[in-house]
């Protein structure tokens, strides 16, 4: 975890009016985070290890997501947008949802469909 210059950085952006967000990794415990999440308009919830496309979803990332959430409501922070990136198919994105993310990215996904504009819609739960 980044502590303080973490914490620091993000004053620097918001003071500079720019949104600002932190990100956890797979390996990540949420409590790096929590300290900052005040500061954050988003809190980036990595459910692969970044470095390429097509891995699978590393289930324990959905209970981050449920914790941020609940993190987020108690203490009144309704603007801060969850994003989840990886591994994001028909079937987690529902699990994303449900447990509080209201962003999702998705690549495979996607540009493997198909029709995907179709793709889009049934990963925003909109069929």
């Amino acid at each position: 975890a980044c502590g303080e210059a973490l914490e620091d950085t993000l004053k620097l952006i918001k003071n500079a009016g720019a949104k600002c967000g932190a990100v956890i990794n797979p390996d990540t415990p949420v409590s790096a985070v929590e300290k900052v999440i005040p500061l954050c308009d988003m809190v980036l919830v990595m459910s692969v290890f970044p470095g390429f496309g097509g891995q699978k979803f590393i289930r324990t990332a959905a209970e981050k997501i449920k914790t941020i959430r609940r993190m987020l409501d108690e203490r009144g922070l309704t603007d801060v947008e969850i994003e989840v990136d990886g591994g994001v198919n028909p079937e987690t994105a529902k699990i994303c949802r449900e447990f509080g993310a209201n962003v999702l990215v998705a690549g495979n996904a996607v540009y493997s469909a198909s029709d995907p504009a179709a793709m889009i819609k049934t990963l925003r739960g909109q069929n």
